[in-house]
């Protein structure tokens, strides 16, 4: 069975999917208030594209009553892994190293930050050491 393409969210399609994830099903009026809160974005613009997110798989469409609601077809998590595994390929030619150190590099951490990076190490290398594929992260 041929595996379909995951469909790459655009920068708009992505804010969408944004205000999709942390307010749940949403009508359109209601994504594009959230929307408008930023930036104006006309109820049309904001219609035409939740309509062609569902047609590409990023969202979901209930016609059960006469306003339809939206929902998020793909999870944040498996979208930010995605746009990241894509981000680093083309920009970091696949060293995930590299990227880490550039942002390391360009941000000062908090003590916080430092922590769960510490954290996180030790749990990748403690899943690697007893067979794990230390992807959990």
């Amino acid at each position: 069975m041929e595996k379909k393409p995951w469909p790459r969210p655009t920068e708009a399609e992505l804010e969408i999917l944004q205000v999709l994830w942390a307010r749940g099903a949403s009508t359109v009026r209601e994504v594009n208030e959230v929307l408008n809160a930023n930036r104006e974005v006309g109820y049309t613009t904001t219609l035409k594209l939740m309509q062609i997110m569902v047609e590409k798989g990023l969202a979901a469409r209930d016609t059960s009553t006469r306003t339809h609601v939206y929902t998020a077809a793909v999870t944040e998590q498996d979208t930010q892994r995605q746009l990241l595994d894509k981000f680093v390929d083309t920009t970091f030619r696949g060293a995930a190293m590299k990227m880490v150190m550039q942002a390391l590099g360009n941000h000062q951490a908090s003590e916080s930050e430092l922590d769960e990076i510490k954290a996180l190490i030790e749990q990748l290398e403690s899943g690697q050491q007893s067979g794990g594929s230390g992807t959990e992260a």
